[in-house]
């Protein structure tokens, strides 16, 4: 018999690590407190679970394939035109679309480093060359980014507020950079953590694009609406990025389960919003009390805190996990913490409080 040989793959697949989702720790009493992905705490709310339950009942059925109902819904909420909102498995599918869309030889990405770590895996499976431009100090750095643009680039990523430090870039900030980038370069402002946006002086993305047709908007309803299993997101843009998107979709990837949930979510959003309210509430006590412990912590508008903790990072992750808390940890730079419900959150502060290495 002759030797057997690997089917011809692509040779970048070699260089691309799988994207590591948080994890689920196990503590020696059984306690399991998953701080490591940034979900809510709390699940669909109790309407949004019936319509999925409802939906449930008609799973022999391709889903509608262009979401027309979840589509105008969208466009009512946000006061947009239906022809401005396109649809995804979540926001990271639809980074996948609009990098499949730019993507040839020679193109570029811009994107502040650390950020989400989807962007270099989804750019470099896209054939796309990612451009890294440091933070400066925790926030993006928006003038070397402009400064990191050239002709080859073809899109810009501004996560805002940035996963995973939580910091912003703000509305001044923001429209004076959006102002000089060249027209024909598509920024992408990424708000997957909008919801949780308490500070007046961080722009609304859906009023900056209006009149920008180089700038669009990711949102997601994996993080405040509670719905991360089913994986749902939406861009809003000018139609000829929306018509990108859309092309780029694979066909009946927003299921019809994702679409009933969107449109109740929807409907019953002022409730939600006393969810995020909350959430909001124990992020600044979190921050507090980790302040008050001598940690630096970073202002954050979204659902979770960073910590800096550079070469102690894997050892802090241990020690959480040790009393059953996941955290997410960047080894060498720092653990990303999400907010869960009070009681986990005081587990994990009682951790911090105790860890010698603060930073």
């Amino acid at each position: 018999m002759s030797e057997s040989k690997s089917p011809y793959l692509r040779s970048v697949l070699g260089s691309i690590p799988a994207y590591k989702p948080g994890k689920k720790v196990i503590g020696p009493d059984g306690r399991s407190i998953k701080l490591s992905s940034n979900e809510s705490p709390y699940g669909p709310l109790p309407s949004v679970r019936e319509a999925i339950a409802r939906a449930a009942a008609d799973l022999n059925r391709y889903p509608d394939p262009g979401a027309a109902e979840l589509t105008a819904a969208l466009a009512r909420r946000l006061d947009v035109p239906e022809d401005h909102i396109g649809l995804g498995a979540g926001s990271v599918g639809l980074l996948q679309q609009l990098l499949e869309a730019v993507g040839e030889p020679g193109a570029e990405v811009v994107y502040a480093w650390r950020s989400f770590e989807a962007y270099p895996l989804l750019a470099e499976l896209a054939g796309v060359t990612s451009v890294r431009v440091p933070l400066r100090e925790e926030p993006h750095d928006l003038d070397a980014i402009f400064d990191a643009i050239t002709e080859n680039t073809r899109m810009v990523l501004v996560c805002n507020p940035n996963n995973p430090t939580g910091t912003t870039v703000r509305e001044a900030e923001l429209t004076a950079f959006l102002d000089r980038v060249p027209e024909h370069v598509l920024v992408i402002l990424d708000e997957a953590y909008r919801e949780y946006v308490r500070d007046p002086q961080v722009p609304d993305g859906v009023a900056l694009y209006r009149d920008r047709p180089n700038v669009a908007v990711l949102r997601t309803f994996s993080k405040a609406y509670g719905l991360a299993a089913v994986r749902l997101g939406f861009l809003v843009g000018h139609p000829p990025v929306v018509a990108a998107v859309r092309k780029t979709l694979v066909p009946f990837a927003v299921n019809h389960l994702a679409q009933a949930a969107g449109i109740a979510s929807l409907e019953a959003e002022g409730e939600l919003m006393e969810r995020v309210d909350a959430t909001v509430a124990e992020r600044e006590r979190v921050r507090g009390a980790l302040l008050d412990a001598g940690w630096t912590v970073p202002p954050t508008e979204a659902n979770f805190v960073w910590l800096r903790v550079d070469g102690d990072t894997l050892d802090f992750a241990a020690r959480c996990a040790k009393v059953g808390v996941s955290v997410r940890p960047f080894d060498g730079e720092g653990a990303r913490v999400s907010l869960g419900t009070p009681e986990e959150n005081d587990v994990f502060l009682s951790v911090a409080r105790d860890y010698p290495e603060r930073r």
